[in-house]
């Protein structure tokens, strides 16, 4: 890739992401879905308000794509305080984290993302600056080192993890709210559509904004993805109105079916069904047989495949369910005496 290419594909990611920016509500009353933790949220932060003080640090767990990232900007702008943003792989070396730390203005909310995958000595600092907002700085090394104690302002710490079960109970005991967020339904999506049609200013009827959230996978970042690619092909196709049948149209164009499942999703469910008879089958065989990473099959396509009871996994791999084989318009193999699919030699893939 050249120089030009590269700078072109800067300003489209440049672009795409200020078009994010100017979709995420600003406040708690303009976010939609996860009422539960909108209400303790809120009273969270009133009482904070109230008292004068910064609020308690928060914990928000769940799927990517949820709102985290907005949560953490709609709570500094409810406190009236500047955010800070990083995440946990930036932060490799206690000195990264005290330099943050020390850094912070009084009341100012820092939003860690990825908290899990933070190292271990910047984990053990954190601890002390969330109980006491205080950091030890170690000058020097080895038996002339001296920590030198360094006071912090009052702060507010917003961490976000996808992989809660991965935080030690010593830093997740330290948040005094922790949420997790759901996946949305198909109504609340259509809300999410609606508003950030209206942003975008495009035209969208009911119906249309019915059918690109059917396939959004119940995650408002994918729902606001597809309509702006949605909104590109009736631009372009058609009079700039989506409806039903232009939604309908232009998923199709970009390998979204009317359940959500996209290239990867369907790579899985083909090699599954027709390559291993439905299984059970070893995730790293199915991985190999996808051309894609085992990391990628696990942590992208097998959760919403799960979810939507298309496959399961098993303690001897993974299996396709009866609903995949309808999804994907096959017949299921005759089963075997011993109670495993006809597929060949399945009984041997069994690794995970």
């Amino acid at each position: 890739m050249n120089s030009e290419e590269r700078l072109v594909d800067a300003q489209v990611d440049s672009e795409e992401q200020a078009v994010e920016a100017a979709l995420r509500p600003k406040q708690l009353s303009e976010f939609i879905g996860q009422p539960k933790v909108r209400e303790q949220l809120d009273l969270v932060l009133r009482a904070a308000r109230a008292r004068g003080g910064t609020a308690d640090h928060v914990l928000l767990s769940g799927a990517p794509g949820l709102g985290k990232t907005t949560l953490s900007m709609i709570i500094a702008a409810e406190m009236g305080a500047p955010i800070r943003i990083t995440s946990g792989p930036a932060i490799q070396h206690a000195g990264d984290l005290a330099a943050i730390l020390s850094s912070l203005q009084e009341g100012e909310v820092l939003f860690l993302d990825e908290i899990h995958r933070m190292s271990r000595p910047a984990e053990e600092m954190l601890y002390m600056a969330m109980e006491d907002f205080r950091v030890d700085v170690i000058v020097g090394k080895g038996p002339g080192a001296t920590a030198i104690p360094l006071e912090l302002p009052p702060f507010t710490l917003v961490g976000a993890t996808t992989r809660a079960g991965l935080l030690p109970p010593p830093l997740r005991d330290r948040f005094g709210f922790t949420a997790h967020m759901e996946f949305y339904e198909p109504a609340e999506l259509e809300q999410v559509v609606r508003r950030s049609a209206q942003l975008l200013e495009v035209r969208t009827d009911p119906e249309g904004a019915v059918e690109i959230a059917g396939r959004s996978r119940g995650t408002p970042r994918i729902a606001n993805r597809l309509l702006r690619r949605v909104r590109d092909y009736a631009q372009v196709k058609a009079d700039g109105v989506i409806t039903r049948e232009i939604a309908a149209a232009a998923l199709q164009v970009y390998e979204v079916d009317g359940r959500g499942l996209d290239r990867l999703d369907r790579a899985v469910l083909g090699a599954l069904l027709k390559l291993f008879g439905g299984g059970p089958v070893g995730l790293s065989t199915l991985a190999v047989a996808v051309g894609e990473e085992r990391e990628t099959v696990e942590e992208v396509a097998e959760p919403f495949l799960v979810r939507e009871g298309l496959l399961a996994r098993t303690p001897r791999g993974r299996v396709a369910t009866p609903a995949a084989w309808a999804h994907m318009g096959l017949t299921p193999p005759q089963q075997s005496p011993r109670g495993t699919s006809g597929g060949p030699g399945q009984q041997d893939l069994f690794g995970g």
